[in-house]
């Protein structure tokens, strides 16, 4: 087995869509990014790939990179999924955690799990996504903006 821990933030910001987990959630503010900024998907990804130490998303898809402008993080993921099966390994569970003060996103959750869950081929019981504010405090807490916190199971086949 091979344990990994994801973590990511981005900005939030006008003129941007508020996307977590591949959900498209209504607030007047998005999240800043080269991609579609997924912070949930992005952590997602960088506890699966450190579970196997292999670098972080920037290294496999650097923002430098004009062919990840705006790409959809589900796309990624579906490619690290790929990396893991090829490595003789597959997604024991996912434990996440989002960090927001709003807007509340408990109504999207099931779909974010779902989403996950395609992505990655397991079945959805593997897959948790809670969330909580942080009380006004810190990135989240000011509504600057969305931290994001994984942690990864890798089993391997």
């Amino acid at each position: 087995m091979r344990i990994g821990f994801g973590y990511d933030v981005h900005r939030l910001v006008p003129n941007r869509k508020l996307i977590l987990g591949g959900v498209v959630i209504p607030f007047e503010l998005g999240l800043a990014g080269h991609s579609d900024a997924d912070v949930l998907t992005h952590s997602i990804i960088d506890a699966l790939l450190g579970a196997l130490a292999l670098g972080d998303i920037g290294k496999l898809f650097p923002d430098s990179d004009p062919k990840y402008k705006d790409v959809d993080s589900r796309l990624l993921l579906r490619e690290v999924n790929e990396l893991i099966v090829e490595k003789g390994y597959r997604v024991g569970n996912i434990d996440s955690t989002i960090c927001l003060q709003r807007p509340k996103i408990a109504p999207y959750i099931d779909d974010m799990r779902a989403n996950l869950a395609s992505d990655l081929k397991i079945d959805l019981s593997a897959i948790s996504v809670k969330a909580t504010t942080e009380e006004g405090l810190g990135i989240s807490g000011s509504e600057s903006g969305v931290v994001c916190y994984a942690t990864v199971l890798l089993k391997e086949f």
